[in-house]
């Protein structure tokens, strides 16, 4: 099994386990410049080079001695699980990806034709019901993950407690998890625990939101989309995520973290 979705700086001054639609785009850029003092260009995901990633092979061996040994700071981010399945509906669901394409091939036709969802035309630019929509993908995602039915879920909407989870089994510890809704404060104390090769100012670097501009914009405020069957649907996937990541399930207009993260709790409760 290894250490799926974590990179590592080649300095080896920190090693991230990934969990996408955290802010991993920034988070990568950060890493990458903090080695290299530029940023990698283009998405940070499509780099080769300049950051070991466990998908790429030669960085297994390295990142695998590196947490086994815990010889660097781990670390990740984790972000509200109400808007964070929103962010993957109009980002994975309505938006055209970097390729031109709608994100894998026939996903989105299959969710017209069996979820009676609506995406904004071709282009993903017309008017349509986003609330209405958006109730449906959530029957979709929640049918992927319950019963892995019409496909596996996919790595932006399956709970975020998976993705943090496989780190732990396979002999890892984190440091610290932070939460997206505080970023700066959280990656500010990653950076002040670890030495880097180059100095980074938190407050000079940009948000990269490679997901920005993919889709249509949102129309609504995040709790005019989740009725009380959404929230059913919402708690039936991910209350783990809330529970473990301390997030609000009774109110998805209250986007803020409600504690902080018991790293104690994470690792004995995803440990197993």
């Amino acid at each position: 099994m290894g250490f799926p979705g974590t990179w590592m700086t080649e300095s080896e001054s920190a090693v991230y386990r990934v969990v996408p639609k955290c802010a991993c785009s920034t988070i990568g850029q950060i890493l990458y410049f903090s080695d290299h003092g530029e940023f990698f260009d283009g998405d940070i995901h499509d780099a080769t080079a300049g950051l070991h990633k466990w998908a790429i092979e030669d960085s297994q061996p390295l990142i695998e001695a590196n947490v086994k040994a815990h010889k660097s700071y781990a670390f990740t981010c984790v972000r509200n699980p109400y808007t964070r399945v929103l962010s993957s509906f109009f980002d994975k669901i309505c938006g055209i990806q970097r390729n031109g394409k709608r994100y894998r091939g026939n996903l989105v036709p299959l969710l017209i034709q069996k979820y009676g969802i609506q995406v904004g035309g071709e282009d993903g630019k017309q008017e349509f019901d986003q609330i209405a929509s958006f109730r449906r993908f959530l029957l979709f995602a929640r049918d992927t993950i319950r019963w892995r039915k019409p496909m596996d879920p996919d790595i932006h909407w399956s709970a975020m407690s998976g993705h943090v989870s496989t780190f732990i089994v396979n002999g890892g510890r984190y440091d610290r998890i932070f939460h997206t809704e505080a970023f700066n404060e959280g990656m500010q104390a990653v950076l002040d625990a670890i030495e880097t090769p180059v100095t980074v100012d938190l407050g000079k670097i940009p948000r990269f939101n490679e997901s920005e501009g993919h889709g249509p914009k949102r129309a609504h405020p995040v709790a005019d989309y989740f009725d009380d069957l959404s929230m059913h649907l919402v708690r039936e996937m991910y209350k783990r995520d809330f529970d473990l990541f301390k997030y609000d399930i009774d109110d998805p207009g209250n986007k803020m973290p409600v504690a902080e993260v018991d790293l104690d709790e994470v690792h004995a409760k995803l440990g197993d």
